[in-house]
């Protein structure tokens, strides 16, 4: 009965909130939407600004697929609290903790693991953390690793513009503003995490300048 009474808050959750909210205030725009994954396991990379940038991916897919999509965020951000009682049942966010150490056996990024081997599709933001609106920070290598390990998963690219503006860190209040959504081919493996790194990079900047282009929903 619990399962089910939190499928039935997130179904209510994304289309009394979120569709209207990213959909019709917004007006999204999104390219290529045909190469989302069908199916996990898969890996969608994405640059990030903003509080919204979570919801709009997940609201990328249907419905009734919300229960295989899974953010990965930092244990210590979303653990407290309603807000992480609600990110963590509802929304399905996959938490990791930043600080585990290697040394003691402990792998931050088992959770990530179990969730590819069930054929989950995980969103991540490289970054780390939300960066100044519209800007890129530097991206840290976990992805690399990721592809290294899981080489037969599609790590797919996507390039948030405008979430920055509507919901920019720090803010709660959405203030309306057009944004754009650009979807890539998958990234290919390119031998080490270091290079495959600069690959994502170079995909995310060739997606940033997709920008101008007429609505496609």
């Amino acid at each position: 009965m619990r399962r089910i009474a939190l499928v039935a808050l997130r179904y209510a959750f994304f289309i009394g909130f979120v569709y209207p909210l990213l959909l019709l205030a917004f007006g999204i725009n999104v390219r290529h939407r045909e190469r989302l994954p069908e199916e996990g396991p898969a890996i969608l990379v994405a640059n990030h600004n903003s509080h919204a940038d979570t919801l709009a991916l997940m609201a990328l897919f249907p419905l009734g697929r919300l229960g295989r999509i899974r953010p990965v965020a930092a244990e210590d951000y979303f653990s407290k609290g309603f807000f992480g009682w609600f990110s963590r049942n509802v929304l399905g966010i996959l938490l990791i903790r930043r600080g585990a150490s290697r040394g003691r056996g402990e792998d931050p990024f088992t959770p990530i693991y179990q969730a590819l081997d069930r054929g989950d599709i995980l969103i991540l933001f490289p970054e780390g953390t939300r960066g100044e609106p519209e800007r890129m920070s530097a991206m840290k290598k976990g992805v690399g690793y990721l592809a290294e390990r899981y080489p037969e998963v599609p790590i797919i690219p996507i390039f948030l513009h405008g979430f920055g503006r509507i919901l920019p860190k720090g803010d709660w209040l959405p203030v309306p503003f057009f944004c754009d959504m650009m979807i890539g081919e998958p990234v290919p493996r390119a031998g080490s995490p270091d290079a495959f790194m600069a690959a994502l990079s170079a995909r995310l900047l060739g997606l940033s300048a997709e920008r101008r282009f007429p609505a496609f929903h």
